[in-house]
Protein backbone atom coordinates (compact mmCIF):
# COMPACT_ATOMS: atom_id res chain seq x y z
CA UNK A 1 0.00 0.00 0.00
CA UNK A 2 1.51 3.43 -0.49
CA UNK A 3 0.51 6.86 1.18
CA UNK A 4 0.28 10.66 0.33
CA UNK A 5 -0.13 13.55 1.23
CA UNK A 6 -2.02 16.56 -0.56
CA UNK A 7 -3.13 19.96 0.61
CA UNK A 8 -2.66 18.57 4.28
CA UNK A 9 -5.01 15.85 3.69
CA UNK A 10 -3.81 12.02 3.54
CA UNK A 11 -4.55 9.26 1.07
CA UNK A 12 -3.70 5.65 0.44
CA UNK A 13 -3.90 3.62 -2.46
CA UNK A 14 -2.61 0.05 -3.51
CA UNK A 15 -2.11 2.30 -6.58
CA UNK A 16 1.42 3.98 -7.32
CA UNK A 17 0.60 7.83 -8.38
CA UNK A 18 4.12 9.61 -9.59
CA UNK A 19 2.26 13.09 -9.32
CA UNK A 20 1.60 12.82 -5.42
CA UNK A 21 3.87 12.92 -2.62
CA UNK A 22 4.88 9.63 -1.01
CA UNK A 23 5.32 9.41 2.84
CA UNK A 24 5.76 6.96 5.21
CA UNK A 25 3.26 5.08 7.27
CA UNK A 26 3.89 6.12 10.28
CA UNK A 27 3.39 9.57 9.00
CA UNK A 28 -0.35 9.01 7.54
CA UNK A 29 -1.69 7.36 10.85
CA UNK A 30 -0.40 10.04 12.91
CA UNK A 31 -3.16 12.30 11.44
CA UNK A 32 -6.54 11.83 12.93
CA UNK A 33 -8.41 13.72 10.36
CA UNK A 34 -10.81 11.21 7.53
CA UNK A 35 -8.24 10.07 5.23
CA UNK A 36 -8.96 9.30 1.43
CA UNK A 37 -8.44 5.74 -0.39
CA UNK A 38 -7.75 6.40 -4.01
CA UNK A 39 -8.63 3.99 -6.71
CA UNK A 40 -9.82 3.75 -10.37
CA UNK A 41 -13.11 2.91 -11.78
CA UNK A 42 -15.34 3.98 -14.74
CA UNK A 43 -16.64 6.99 -14.01
CA UNK A 44 -20.22 5.92 -16.04
CA UNK A 45 -20.31 3.26 -12.98
CA UNK A 46 -19.19 4.94 -10.16
CA UNK A 47 -19.23 7.67 -7.96
CA UNK A 48 -16.58 10.26 -6.99
CA UNK A 49 -16.82 10.56 -3.57
CA UNK A 50 -18.18 7.83 -0.86
CA UNK A 51 -17.92 7.11 2.67
CA UNK A 52 -16.09 4.23 2.94
CA UNK A 53 -18.42 2.16 5.88
CA UNK A 54 -17.09 -1.36 5.18
CA UNK A 55 -13.67 -2.85 3.69
CA UNK A 56 -15.43 -4.51 0.90
CA UNK A 57 -16.07 -1.04 -0.80
CA UNK A 58 -12.31 -0.80 -1.25
CA UNK A 59 -12.43 -3.89 -3.17
CA UNK A 60 -15.30 -3.50 -5.66
CA UNK A 61 -14.25 -3.16 -9.21
CA UNK A 62 -17.67 -2.44 -10.61
CA UNK A 63 -20.74 -0.55 -8.63
CA UNK A 64 -24.19 -1.54 -8.23
CA UNK A 65 -26.58 -3.53 -6.21
CA UNK A 66 -23.18 -4.52 -4.56
CA UNK A 67 -23.42 -1.41 -2.65
CA UNK A 68 -26.24 -2.32 -0.42
CA UNK A 69 -25.65 -5.93 0.23
CA UNK A 70 -22.71 -7.99 2.60
CA UNK A 71 -20.39 -10.03 0.28
CA UNK A 72 -17.38 -12.12 2.19
CA UNK A 73 -14.51 -10.53 0.61
CA UNK A 74 -11.56 -13.26 0.28
CA UNK A 75 -8.39 -12.19 2.06
CA UNK A 76 -7.29 -8.54 2.27
CA UNK A 77 -4.86 -6.90 3.68
CA UNK A 78 -5.43 -3.76 5.18
CA UNK A 79 -3.28 -2.21 8.66
CA UNK A 80 -5.54 -2.26 11.41
CA UNK A 81 -5.72 1.48 12.41
CA UNK A 82 -7.12 1.77 8.86
CA UNK A 83 -9.58 -0.90 9.46
CA UNK A 84 -10.57 1.41 12.92
CA UNK A 85 -10.74 4.51 10.82
CA UNK A 86 -13.46 2.28 8.44
CA UNK A 87 -14.99 1.43 11.64
CA UNK A 88 -15.26 5.20 12.87
CA UNK A 89 -16.83 6.43 9.31
CA UNK A 90 -12.97 8.17 8.66
CA UNK A 91 -11.88 6.72 5.28
CA UNK A 92 -13.56 8.61 2.06
CA UNK A 93 -13.10 6.74 -1.05
CA UNK A 94 -12.20 9.01 -4.09
CA UNK A 95 -12.39 7.65 -7.70
CA UNK A 96 -9.37 9.00 -9.31
CA UNK A 97 -10.81 8.74 -13.15
CA UNK A 98 -12.75 11.61 -12.41
CA UNK A 99 -10.75 14.35 -13.83
CA UNK A 100 -11.82 17.06 -10.99
CA UNK A 101 -11.16 14.59 -8.65
CA UNK A 102 -8.73 16.87 -6.09
CA UNK A 103 -11.84 19.15 -5.39
CA UNK A 104 -13.59 16.53 -3.29
CA UNK A 105 -10.75 16.29 -1.06
CA UNK A 106 -11.70 19.36 0.11
CA UNK A 107 -14.79 19.60 0.50
CA UNK A 108 -16.42 20.44 3.90
CA UNK A 109 -20.25 20.49 4.68
CA UNK A 110 -22.01 23.63 6.20
CA UNK A 111 -23.06 24.03 9.43
CA UNK A 112 -25.89 25.37 8.58
CA UNK A 113 -27.23 25.42 4.80
CA UNK A 114 -28.89 27.65 2.20
CA UNK A 115 -31.14 25.62 0.80
CA UNK A 116 -32.69 26.61 -2.72
CA UNK A 117 -36.57 25.50 -3.80
CA UNK A 118 -37.32 25.70 -7.83
CA UNK A 119 -41.40 25.50 -8.06
CA UNK A 120 -43.68 26.91 -5.68
CA UNK A 121 -46.36 24.40 -6.82
CA UNK A 122 -48.27 22.20 -4.73
CA UNK A 123 -45.70 20.23 -4.00
CA UNK A 124 -42.88 23.44 -3.40
CA UNK A 125 -45.21 25.36 -1.60
CA UNK A 126 -45.94 22.62 1.35
CA UNK A 127 -42.23 21.30 1.14
CA UNK A 128 -40.78 25.23 2.29
CA UNK A 129 -43.31 24.89 4.61
CA UNK A 130 -42.44 21.87 6.06
CA UNK A 131 -38.71 23.35 6.00
CA UNK A 132 -39.80 27.03 7.76
CA UNK A 133 -41.22 25.16 10.43
CA UNK A 134 -38.78 22.29 11.40
CA UNK A 135 -35.01 23.64 9.65
CA UNK A 136 -34.46 26.69 11.97
CA UNK A 137 -31.70 24.62 13.01
CA UNK A 138 -29.96 23.63 10.20
CA UNK A 139 -30.77 25.82 7.67
CA UNK A 140 -29.86 29.29 7.53
CA UNK A 141 -32.22 30.74 4.69
CA UNK A 142 -34.22 29.51 1.98
CA UNK A 143 -34.29 30.84 -1.05
CA UNK A 144 -37.57 30.66 -3.42
CA UNK A 145 -37.74 30.51 -6.68
CA UNK A 146 -40.98 30.43 -9.55
CA UNK A 147 -41.11 31.33 -13.02
CA UNK A 148 -44.81 33.02 -11.80
CA UNK A 149 -43.95 35.90 -10.19
CA UNK A 150 -47.28 36.02 -8.36
CA UNK A 151 -46.41 32.68 -6.98
CA UNK A 152 -43.32 33.92 -5.34
CA UNK A 153 -44.16 36.92 -3.27
CA UNK A 154 -46.92 34.70 -1.84
CA UNK A 155 -44.56 32.28 -0.88
CA UNK A 156 -42.60 35.39 0.37
CA UNK A 157 -45.79 36.62 2.57
CA UNK A 158 -47.34 33.52 3.73
CA UNK A 159 -44.21 31.36 4.75
CA UNK A 160 -42.37 34.37 6.64
CA UNK A 161 -45.73 34.35 8.70
CA UNK A 162 -45.21 31.18 10.01
CA UNK A 163 -44.46 32.02 13.58
CA UNK A 164 -45.09 31.00 16.75
CA UNK A 165 -45.28 33.19 20.01
CA UNK A 166 -43.23 34.07 22.80
CA UNK A 167 -41.50 30.12 22.43
CA UNK A 168 -37.51 31.94 20.99
CA UNK A 169 -37.76 29.05 18.43
CA UNK A 170 -35.35 29.98 15.43
CA UNK A 171 -37.33 29.82 11.51
CA UNK A 172 -34.94 30.61 8.51
CA UNK A 173 -35.84 33.42 6.48
CA UNK A 174 -37.39 33.13 3.32
CA UNK A 175 -36.14 34.85 0.57
CA UNK A 176 -37.52 35.27 -2.83
CA UNK A 177 -34.25 34.81 -5.78
CA UNK A 178 -33.92 35.86 -9.33
CA UNK A 179 -33.15 32.65 -11.47
CA UNK A 180 -29.00 33.61 -11.84
CA UNK A 181 -28.94 33.05 -8.27
CA UNK A 182 -30.68 29.54 -7.81
CA UNK A 183 -27.34 27.79 -7.29
CA UNK A 184 -26.06 30.58 -5.49
CA UNK A 185 -26.71 27.77 -2.30
CA UNK A 186 -25.58 24.45 -0.37
CA UNK A 187 -28.54 22.86 -1.65
CA UNK A 188 -30.53 23.19 -4.68
CA UNK A 189 -34.16 21.70 -4.75
CA UNK A 190 -36.38 21.10 -8.00
CA UNK A 191 -39.98 20.57 -7.41
CA UNK A 192 -41.04 22.12 -10.71
CA UNK A 193 -43.09 20.01 -12.76
CA UNK A 194 -45.15 19.51 -16.04
CA UNK A 195 -47.46 16.89 -17.32
CA UNK A 196 -49.29 15.69 -13.96
CA UNK A 197 -52.75 14.31 -15.14
CA UNK A 198 -55.97 15.84 -13.67
CA UNK A 199 -57.60 14.65 -11.27
CA UNK A 200 -60.19 12.01 -12.02
CA UNK A 201 -57.95 10.62 -14.70
CA UNK A 202 -57.22 7.02 -14.03
CA UNK A 203 -53.93 6.31 -14.55
CA UNK A 204 -51.10 3.19 -13.84
CA UNK A 205 -47.83 5.24 -13.35
CA UNK A 206 -47.82 9.35 -13.13
CA UNK A 207 -44.55 9.33 -13.00
CA UNK A 208 -43.53 8.22 -16.22
CA UNK A 209 -45.83 10.33 -17.83
CA UNK A 210 -44.03 13.36 -16.04
CA UNK A 211 -40.73 12.27 -17.31
CA UNK A 212 -40.27 13.12 -20.56
CA UNK A 213 -41.58 16.95 -20.05
CA UNK A 214 -39.44 17.34 -16.47
CA UNK A 215 -36.06 16.08 -18.39
CA UNK A 216 -36.60 18.75 -21.04
CA UNK A 217 -37.61 21.07 -18.14
CA UNK A 218 -34.67 20.39 -16.08
CA UNK A 219 -31.65 19.75 -18.63
CA UNK A 220 -31.22 23.60 -18.68
CA UNK A 221 -30.68 23.78 -15.05
CA UNK A 222 -28.15 20.88 -15.00
CA UNK A 223 -26.21 22.78 -17.62
CA UNK A 224 -27.10 25.60 -15.59
CA UNK A 225 -25.45 23.94 -12.20
CA UNK A 226 -22.27 22.83 -14.74
CA UNK A 227 -21.33 26.26 -15.78
CA UNK A 228 -21.99 27.89 -12.00
CA UNK A 229 -19.47 25.28 -10.84
CA UNK A 230 -22.10 24.03 -8.39
CA UNK A 231 -20.18 22.60 -5.29
CA UNK A 232 -23.49 21.83 -3.84
CA UNK A 233 -26.14 19.15 -3.63
CA UNK A 234 -28.82 18.80 -5.96
CA UNK A 235 -31.93 17.15 -5.14
CA UNK A 236 -34.35 16.61 -7.39
CA UNK A 237 -38.08 16.02 -5.90
CA UNK A 238 -40.33 16.23 -8.98
CA UNK A 239 -41.22 12.70 -10.49
CA UNK A 240 -39.37 10.65 -11.70
CA UNK A 241 -36.72 11.14 -9.13
CA UNK A 242 -34.39 7.95 -10.20
CA UNK A 243 -34.59 8.87 -13.99
CA UNK A 244 -34.41 12.45 -13.61
CA UNK A 245 -31.56 12.11 -11.60
CA UNK A 246 -29.22 10.26 -14.32
CA UNK A 247 -30.69 12.68 -16.65
CA UNK A 248 -29.34 15.43 -14.36
CA UNK A 249 -25.97 13.68 -14.27
CA UNK A 250 -25.61 12.86 -18.24
CA UNK A 251 -26.74 16.47 -19.02
CA UNK A 252 -24.20 18.28 -16.63
CA UNK A 253 -21.37 16.25 -17.69
CA UNK A 254 -21.90 16.30 -21.39
CA UNK A 255 -20.01 18.93 -23.15
CA UNK A 256 -20.49 21.69 -26.11
CA UNK A 257 -19.19 18.83 -28.46
CA UNK A 258 -21.97 16.58 -27.18
CA UNK A 259 -19.49 14.39 -25.34
CA UNK A 260 -19.42 13.02 -21.89
CA UNK A 261 -16.28 15.17 -20.12
CA UNK A 262 -17.24 14.36 -16.58
CA UNK A 263 -16.81 17.86 -15.76
CA UNK A 264 -19.83 18.38 -14.50
CA UNK A 265 -22.12 17.63 -11.42
CA UNK A 266 -20.46 14.01 -9.48
CA UNK A 267 -22.85 11.45 -9.03
CA UNK A 268 -22.71 11.92 -4.88
CA UNK A 269 -24.04 15.61 -5.63
CA UNK A 270 -27.13 14.12 -7.33
CA UNK A 271 -30.03 12.96 -4.91
CA UNK A 272 -33.47 12.08 -5.21
CA UNK A 273 -36.13 12.46 -3.29
CA UNK A 274 -39.32 10.01 -3.98
CA UNK A 275 -38.56 7.12 -1.46
CA UNK A 276 -39.77 8.42 1.63
CA UNK A 277 -43.42 8.81 0.98
CA UNK A 278 -43.47 5.35 -0.18
CA UNK A 279 -42.37 4.05 2.84
CA UNK A 280 -44.21 6.31 5.17
CA UNK A 281 -47.09 4.41 2.83
CA UNK A 282 -46.26 0.98 3.66
CA UNK A 283 -45.72 1.77 7.23
CA UNK A 284 -49.20 3.70 7.28
CA UNK A 285 -50.64 0.00 5.66
CA UNK A 286 -48.90 -2.04 7.84
CA UNK A 287 -49.73 -0.58 10.77
CA UNK A 288 -53.68 -1.58 10.16
CA UNK A 289 -52.84 -5.08 11.02
CA UNK A 290 -51.00 -7.20 13.46
CA UNK A 291 -49.28 -9.84 10.91
CA UNK A 292 -47.74 -6.97 9.41
CA UNK A 293 -47.39 -3.75 12.13
CA UNK A 294 -43.48 -5.34 12.39
CA UNK A 295 -42.59 -3.79 8.95
CA UNK A 296 -41.94 -0.34 10.92
CA UNK A 297 -38.57 -1.75 12.72
CA UNK A 298 -37.62 -4.42 10.78
CA UNK A 299 -39.11 -3.44 7.22
CA UNK A 300 -37.03 -1.09 4.57
CA UNK A 301 -37.99 0.12 1.56
CA UNK A 302 -35.98 0.26 -1.67
CA UNK A 303 -36.54 1.53 -5.37
CA UNK A 304 -37.79 3.95 -7.19
CA UNK A 305 -41.38 5.91 -6.56
CA UNK A 306 -43.36 3.56 -8.39
CA UNK A 307 -43.36 0.71 -10.65
CA UNK A 308 -40.22 -0.87 -9.46
CA UNK A 309 -40.67 -0.15 -5.65
CA UNK A 310 -39.59 -2.98 -3.20
CA UNK A 311 -41.08 -3.17 0.08
CA UNK A 312 -39.76 -5.93 2.41
CA UNK A 313 -41.79 -6.28 5.55
CA UNK A 314 -38.52 -7.12 7.36
CA UNK A 315 -34.98 -8.13 6.63
CA UNK A 316 -33.92 -10.94 9.46
CA UNK A 317 -37.95 -12.33 8.94
CA UNK A 318 -38.46 -11.76 4.97
CA UNK A 319 -41.80 -12.88 3.95
CA UNK A 320 -42.73 -12.48 0.61
CA UNK A 321 -46.53 -12.68 0.68
CA UNK A 322 -46.15 -9.93 3.44
CA UNK A 323 -43.80 -7.76 1.67
CA UNK A 324 -45.53 -8.17 -1.86
CA UNK A 325 -49.40 -6.64 0.06
CA UNK A 326 -46.83 -4.00 1.55
CA UNK A 327 -45.37 -3.11 -1.72
CA UNK A 328 -49.14 -3.19 -3.81
CA UNK A 329 -50.83 -0.99 -0.97
CA UNK A 330 -47.72 1.57 -1.36
CA UNK A 331 -47.55 2.28 -5.03
CA UNK A 332 -51.47 2.36 -5.26
CA UNK A 333 -51.82 4.69 -2.20
CA UNK A 334 -51.70 8.14 -4.47
CA UNK A 335 -54.08 6.38 -6.50
CA UNK A 336 -56.24 6.09 -3.28
CA UNK A 337 -55.87 9.81 -2.50
CA UNK A 338 -56.91 11.15 -6.75
CA UNK A 339 -60.22 9.06 -6.04
CA UNK A 340 -61.04 11.22 -3.26
CA UNK A 341 -61.00 14.01 -5.68
CA UNK A 342 -57.82 15.61 -4.36
CA UNK A 343 -54.17 15.64 -5.78
CA UNK A 344 -51.97 13.41 -3.62
CA UNK A 345 -49.08 15.78 -3.11
CA UNK A 346 -49.03 16.59 0.93
CA UNK A 347 -47.37 13.44 2.38
CA UNK A 348 -45.08 13.09 -1.03
CA UNK A 349 -43.98 17.46 -0.45
CA UNK A 350 -43.28 16.28 3.45
CA UNK A 351 -42.68 12.97 3.62
CA UNK A 352 -40.03 12.36 0.41
CA UNK A 353 -39.22 16.02 0.43
CA UNK A 354 -39.17 18.12 3.95
CA UNK A 355 -38.53 15.57 6.40
CA UNK A 356 -35.94 13.54 3.99
CA UNK A 357 -34.11 16.72 2.93
CA UNK A 358 -33.80 17.89 6.80
CA UNK A 359 -32.43 14.57 7.35
CA UNK A 360 -29.75 14.77 4.52
CA UNK A 361 -28.58 18.24 5.96
CA UNK A 362 -28.24 16.67 9.57
CA UNK A 363 -26.18 13.54 8.88
CA UNK A 364 -29.12 11.55 9.38
CA UNK A 365 -30.77 7.96 7.98
CA UNK A 366 -33.48 8.68 5.22
CA UNK A 367 -34.08 7.21 2.04
CA UNK A 368 -33.60 8.64 -1.25
CA UNK A 369 -31.87 7.41 -4.49
CA UNK A 370 -28.24 7.35 -4.66
CA UNK A 371 -26.10 6.63 -7.45
CA UNK A 372 -25.36 2.94 -7.70
CA UNK A 373 -23.43 1.32 -10.89
CA UNK A 374 -25.07 3.80 -13.60
CA UNK A 375 -28.45 3.83 -12.10
CA UNK A 376 -29.77 5.96 -9.13
CA UNK A 377 -31.67 4.09 -7.11
CA UNK A 378 -33.39 4.27 -3.36
CA UNK A 379 -31.99 3.07 -0.52
CA UNK A 380 -31.81 4.01 3.37
CA UNK A 381 -28.87 5.96 3.33
CA UNK A 382 -26.99 9.10 5.49
CA UNK A 383 -24.80 12.09 3.60
CA UNK A 384 -21.89 12.08 6.45
CA UNK A 385 -18.52 14.11 6.30
CA UNK A 386 -16.89 11.75 5.31
CA UNK A 387 -19.76 11.18 2.42
CA UNK A 388 -22.82 9.05 1.63
CA UNK A 389 -22.93 5.99 3.54
CA UNK A 390 -25.68 3.47 1.55
CA UNK A 391 -26.45 0.92 4.30
CA UNK A 392 -24.93 -2.67 3.87
CA UNK A 393 -27.33 -5.58 4.60
CA UNK A 394 -27.75 -9.16 5.00
CA UNK A 395 -30.41 -9.35 1.78
CA UNK A 396 -32.20 -12.66 1.91
CA UNK A 397 -32.21 -14.62 -1.47
CA UNK A 398 -36.00 -13.72 -2.22
CA UNK A 399 -35.38 -10.12 -1.43
CA UNK A 400 -32.03 -9.57 -3.58
CA UNK A 401 -33.89 -11.34 -6.66
CA UNK A 402 -36.67 -8.48 -5.91
CA UNK A 403 -34.07 -5.82 -5.81
CA UNK A 404 -31.85 -7.17 -8.67
CA UNK A 405 -35.19 -7.18 -11.51
CA UNK A 406 -35.66 -2.96 -10.02
CA UNK A 407 -32.30 -2.30 -10.89
CA UNK A 408 -32.78 -4.25 -14.44
CA UNK A 409 -35.66 -2.19 -15.20
CA UNK A 410 -33.68 1.34 -14.28
CA UNK A 411 -31.00 0.11 -16.37
CA UNK A 412 -33.24 -0.24 -19.52
CA UNK A 413 -35.05 3.24 -19.20
CA UNK A 414 -32.11 5.42 -19.22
Amino acid sequence: MFFYMLDDKILLSNIKYDDLEEISENTARENKEIIYYLKKVDPLKSRRRFCVSDPLLLFLKEEGLNLIYKKDLEEYNLPKWVIDRINNKKVTGINTNYPNWKNAINNTLPKKWKVNVFGLGDVGGTLITGLRLLGGDCISEIGIYDRTENKKKRWILEANQILSAFDGKSYPKVKGIASEELFDCDMFVFCASVGVPPVGERVKDVRMIQFEGNSKLLSAYANMARKCGFKGIFAVVSDPVDLLCKSVFIDSNTNENGKIDYKGLAPEQIRGYGLGVMHARAAYYAGLAKDTAHYLNEGRAYGPHGIGLVIADSIENYNEDKSIYLTKKAKEANLQVRETGFKPYIAPALSSGSLSLLATIRGQWHYSATYMGGVFMGAKNRFIESGVEIEILDIPNELLLRLQETYRKLERII
